[in-house]
């Protein structure tokens, strides 16, 4: 295992140059591996029996859905050995990855409270004292309004280029997750004039829409803790991420009886199973289908 560390270099070059992952993706795919290799380093060469040690390992230390990231990412390095022939053997070949992951479903966002952050973000748009205050404010309310018309990832989001929007038509062509290219549009008047404002107010050399007051690209933690600080302000208990607009977006439109593939082109997902997580009943739905279908309510006793 002495050149393990130096094929898992030349495993993520290939990784960022040929297949195009993204920069999270490579740094979790380093994380992973790093561990890996730090499992066995006393080790001269990966058997089956050790291989089934580190997979015990993992499990133990880490949630179902974290393990099982962890475990594929160190398959997909030994599968690519394979492959250019660096390893004569893959002992994977030999060993059934079953996992039991628990179903939960996503969490979504009360419209009410939907409602009142916007309100919070439109309240500190009108009060601002500054030209600074308000194109802060102004950069904050789009980003929420896009992240709840749009569905868009947090990380779609933050890297969204000026070149990418296609203001005439009110269309953003977004590169997401894997590099794919899909397109939205901005279905709603008042989030359209807000960013054609944004635009024409916001010089900036960057290419980025949404920057910080340095210039910089807006970054998605930056975006994490705008939305948690607006969603407090506004009186929001509950707490809130820009990715459970994304859930909310997706569970809103299977409840109006949108389609499934719509929703799964719409969110960007490779794979319809990845879309079916949102085909649950919500709670409002549940309580509606009672109330109007259940004989209990139409018996007068």
């Amino acid at each position: 295992m002495e050149n393990i560390k130096k094929e898992v270099e030349e495993y993520l070059l290939v990784c960022e140059n040929s297949k195009g992952l993204s920069k999270l993706t490579i740094k979790a795919y380093r994380i992973d591996l790093k561990q890996f290799c730090d499992f066995m380093q006393n080790k001269n060469s990966l058997t089956k029996e050790q291989l089934i040690e580190y997979i015990n390992y993992i499990h133990k230390q880490y949630k179902p859905k974290s393990a099982k990231r962890k475990i594929a990412s160190v398959k997909a390095f030994y599968r690519y050995m394979e492959m250019e022939d660096i390893i004569e053997y893959n002992p994977f070949h030999k060993i059934t990855l079953k996992y039991k992951e628990p179903v939960t479903l996503p969490k979504t966002i009360p419209l009410d409270s939907i409602k009142a952050i916007l309100k919070y973000s439109y309240k500190k748009l009108e009060n601002a004292n500054s030209n600074y205050q308000y194109k802060v404010a102004l950069r904050n309310t789009i980003i929420i309004e896009l992240l709840f018309s749009t569905g868009m990832r947090v990380s779609e989001i933050s890297n969204l280029k000026r070149k990418s929007l296609d203001l005439q038509s009110n269309t953003i062509y977004i590169y997401g997750k894997g590099s794919k290219e899909r397109i939205m549009c901005i279905a709603n008047d008042k989030v359209s004039r807000l960013l054609c404002t944004y635009i024409d107010i916001y010089d900036s050399n960057s290419g980025y829409v949404f920057i910080n007051k340095l210039g910089n690209r807006y970054s998605e933690q930056s975006i994490r803790n705008m939305v948690n600080d607006y969603a407090k302000a506004a009186g929001v208990e509950l707490h809130i991420t820009p990715h459970m607009f994304r859930h909310t977006f997706a569970t809103a439109l299977m409840d109006e009886n949108v389609n499934i593939r719509y929703i799964q082109q719409l969110l960007g997902h490779s794979s319809i199973t990845t879309t079916q997580i949102y085909t649950h009943i919500s709670t409002n739905k549940i309580r509606h289908i009672l109330e109007e279908k259940h004989p209990r309510n139409k018996l007068n006793l």
